[in-house]
């Protein structure tokens, strides 16, 4: 028995070591920690609803570390504070929480470069910590079933300071702990410091967690989150994967009337607008003045896509500057870092705990709204603001800085651009772009991008549903859409149905595109804004994300629409309360069915929004042959509508999508 016993020892300790050599050999650091030996304990607790928890810290030196636990309706809520006698940095420590890992098979992170829902076992979690800061990401960690149910949930308060996290499997005993590191890297010194963690076990729906989870980190912070305008839902033409920095005012104007007759109503002018001659992208960033030979009267281009019936946006890199602009002499002592080694061709980054910093970049926004005319702007790599290496301002004392939080400065930044730009159009808009996206973002910005995906609709899908779940009433938008010519009209429809719950952005060469794929886009152009309540504002519900969202339902109070993007997916069309629709983005004929009862009216149209014949569908699991790229209508008897059904829709909202579905 003895020699099994040793046998087996020696072979998991040679897995480990396996498991290790693989890791580095794909490109992940060696851990510098693992579960099993992670910092020394200085609290260990149980929380009031009989979690286990500990307090880590290896140098806590002379800060003093407390630990409060309460319950905030029905979860944890663990508080550690910490508190020296004199002004110092922070100390590098971490809290863990072990609860049962019953009935959890999938972990949700709102990372959008994740690889699938994993749940990763903790002996790995040195390779697989996730991190959130300002302007990355968000803290939240859900652990969930197969049928859409999530009994552990995570979050932290903690939205501006980066913070290292994860959710993971025990490989013994199938426990989950939940991991949360603080000042790995500490930026700035203190006396005082407090983080709470939530730990919710209600067993909530995926999505519910997740958005529960987003709200309490806003309400735990005193966010405020943005008033955004009802335009920023309308859809929009891009420039960008049209053209990419290959764009001038001729080219455009003759663009703009196209995307305003397929009924865009917002255009954006992305990259290639400026001086884009130089020696690498962006060494010429900085000025951000027009190219004179693309734009040479910018005022006067923004009036003529005004008059072709659209709102314009410009795009602009926030944080660089290059060392072939004008501006490079006045900050090239103000960065965070320089990228590059020969001139031309630096980029410095800038440091916004500079005054005169934040004000330059104010005052070039202004000058796009006020002088030229733009109607929002599309802020790109805030996440950019970091440091990668030393503090710059440590060595210099913080000399000239007003703030000293690097996070901090850039939420001074932020709020100060959108309420120096509201003031000049009330209605502006301001768009951002995963994965610089998370609570504190929401106060700042009107618009979401889900981040670069092109010719990728199932990516442009799974990153639409995130940020749905995590961007509260910001319009999301899809990443711009870019097919094949060769495609048919049914391939076409694909990449507009799959980001059809979110406002979409097309970026194609209008005057270029076939006919039929023009009516398609017109067809379901038309198509979501007829249903932009339910799609885009309503109750948003996407089913499965460990297969990558195979259904989605939204729903507003007259109707339900409900698309399904797998051909094994089981569609659940709710109560017979209220009209349903139902969208075939499969790739493929036919869409399996749970319906309620027998519908009064019956109708279905193909990808081109033509009517085509159709069988009523019966009550109960049924497959119903709807064109691939199509839809379904479902109407039934007005007595459906009574008390019951109302009821009975609250207990389809709560249960029936996740107690009720096989899908793959």
């Amino acid at each position: 028995m003895a020699n099994v016993i040793r046998r087996a020892l020696n072979m998991k300790r040679l897995l480990r070591g396996c498991a290790l050599v693989l890791a580095i050999a794909q490109g992940h650091p060696a851990p510098a920690t693992d579960m099993e030996h992670k910092m020394r304990t200085v609290r260990s607790f149980t929380t009031a609803l009989g979690a286990r928890g500990e307090v880590v810290c290896d140098a806590p030196g002379d800060w003093m570390f407390s630990v409060s636990c309460v319950v905030d309706e029905g979860r944890d809520a663990v508080t550690v504070r910490l508190a020296s006698p004199v002004e110092a940095l922070p100390p590098h420590f971490g809290v863990f929480l072990v609860t049962s890992g019953a009935d959890v098979q999938n972990v949700w992170i709102s990372d959008h470069e994740k690889d699938g829902c994993h749940l990763w076992p903790k002996l790995w979690c040195g390779w697989r910590l996730n991190s959130s800061a300002l302007a990355q990401n968000t803290p939240i960690a859900v652990g969930f079933n197969s049928r859409g149910v999530a009994p552990v949930a995570m979050a932290c308060s903690e939205a501006f300071e980066r913070t290292k996290w994860g959710l993971y499997a025990d490989d013994n005993t199938c426990d989950l702990t939940a991991r949360f590191e603080f000042f790995e890297k500490p930026a700035r010194t203190m006396k005082e410091y407090a983080a709470t963690v939530l730990f919710d076990r209600r067993g909530r729906s995926f999505p519910d967690a997740v958005r529960d989870c987003t709200d309490w980190i806003v309400r735990a912070n005193g966010f405020t989150p943005a008033n955004v305008p009802d335009a920023a839902f309308d859809p929009l033409y891009s420039t960008w994967y049209a053209y990419l920095q290959d764009v001038d005012a001729e080219t455009l104007e003759k663009e703009a009337p196209l995307a305003a007759a397929l009924g865009m109503k917002t255009m954006i002018l992305d990259d290639g607008w400026q001086k884009v001659d130089s020696a690498t992208f962006y060494s010429a960033a900085g000025d951000w003045m027009p190219a004179p030979s693309r734009f040479p009267d910018m005022k006067a281009h923004v009036a003529n896509v005004h008059a072709a019936g659209l709102r314009y946006m410009l795009w602009l890199s926030v944080p660089f500057v290059g060392d072939e602009s004008k501006a490079w002499a006045r900050f090239k002592d103000k960065f965070l870092s320089v990228a590059g080694s020969r001139s031309p061709g630096r980029v410095g980054t800038l440091d916004p705990r500079f005054p005169e910093v934040r004000e330059h970049l104010i005052r070039t926004y202004e000058r796009a709204i006020g002088d030229w005319g733009f109607d929002g702007l599309k802020l790109d790599f805030i996440d950019e603001f970091r440091l990668s290496g030393a503090d710059p301002a440590v060595a210099d004392n913080y000399a000239g800085r007003d703030i000293r939080s690097l996070p901090a400065a850039v939420d001074r930044l932020m709020k100060d651009v959108r309420a120096r730009l509201k003031k000049i159009k009330q209605d502006a808009l301001i768009e951002f772009r995963q994965s610089y996206m998370g609570p504190a973002i929401l106060q700042y910005g009107d618009m979401m991008r889900a981040a670069d995906c092109p010719a990728d609709p199932c990516a442009n899908r799974k990153r639409i549903c995130d940020l749905r779940l995590t961007s509260g009433a910001m319009a999301v938008h899809s990443d711009m859409l870019v097919w094949s010519p060769d495609e048919t009209p049914e391939g076409a429809a694909l990449p507009i149905l799959n980001a059809l719950y979110s406002t979409i952005q097309y970026s194609m060469i209008l005057g270029e595109i076939r006919p039929d794929h023009g009516a398609v886009i017109r067809r379901w152009l038309k198509f979501s804004q007829d249903h932009r309540e339910a799609l885009l504002k309503g109750r948003f519900t996407p089913h499965h994300p460990e297969n990558g969202y195979t259904w989605i339902s939204g729903e507003s109070a007259r109707e339900r629409i409900v698309t399904s993007y797998s051909p094994s997916a089981v569609v659940n069309c709710g109560p017979a309360d209220k009209p349903v629709f139902v969208v075939n983005a499969t790739g493929g004929r036919g869409v399996v069915l749970e319906v309620a009862g027998v519908p009064e009216t019956v109708r279905a149209f193909d990808a081109l929004g033509s009517e085509v014949p159709v069988a009523r569908p019966s009550a109960g699991l049924v497959r119903v042959d709807i064109p691939a790229g199509g839809h379904l209508e479902l109407a039934w008897k007005a007595q459906n509508k009574s008390t019951s059904c109302a009821k009975q829709n609250l207990e389809y909202a709560i249960m029936l999508p996740y107690a009720t579905q096989q899908s793959e």
